[in-house]
């Protein structure tokens, strides 16, 4: 394995080494421990109100339920999400019980705390994931039938990358980070 030199600053090698893969092992499959190891982990997120508004539907191949989620791939995630060991779709629920809100401002955001927590957990197993929307949302919640409130929002491959991570990773600086919103564009 190559080196891959840390980014100043101190921040944790989980963090720090992270890349989201474009080719997975298919060898590599994603056992029931693990799988529940990955969604414990996404369980345990913060949310607004403790109101944990997420909801996922994971799929291995091999598994009846595998293809349904291919199937709505599109060409570009399908060439490198079809050989993770696991598919996971993401779904928030935008209604928050027992009040008179009709809509959540904040379930988006929790989900992606809870999703946020799963790909650290899969880092820290060895495991990589890579986030995407590529894929045909109307058709895929065709194909799954959420119950009302509920809402795809995106898809998680998950498995052992079948690539090195790239020797330098282009990020944004935190003097952007902080001025960006308040900066006139170049």
């Amino acid at each position: 394995m190559r080196h891959v030199p840390l980014p100043r600053g101190g921040i944790h090698p989980l963090l720090a080494q992270r890349f989201s893969p474009y080719r997975f092992d298919p060898s590599v499959t994603i056992d029931d421990p693990t799988l529940n190891l990955l969604l414990e982990a996404a369980r345990w997120a913060p949310s607004a109100g403790n109101s944990q508004p997420w909801s996922f539907f994971t799929s291995r191949p091999q598994e009846p339920d595998h293809e349904r989620l291919v199937r709505h791939l599109a060409p570009g995630s399908a060439r490198w999400a079809t050989d993770a060991g696991l598919l996971v779709v993401t779904l928030t629920r935008r209604h928050v019980d027992e009040t008179q809100l009709p809509y959540s401002d904040f379930a988006d955001y929790d989900l992606g705390q809870a999703i946020a927590h799963m790909t650290v957990q899969a880092q820290a197993m060895g495991l990589s994931a890579h986030q995407f929307r590529a894929f045909d949302l109307e058709g895929l919640t065709k194909e799954l039938s959420p119950h009302a409130g509920w809402a795809i929002v995106s898809m998680v491959a998950l498995g052992k990358a079948a690539e090195e991570p790239p020797v330098r990773r282009e990020r944004r600086s935190v003097a952007d980070l902080l001025s960006a919103p308040w900066t006139a564009p170049e």
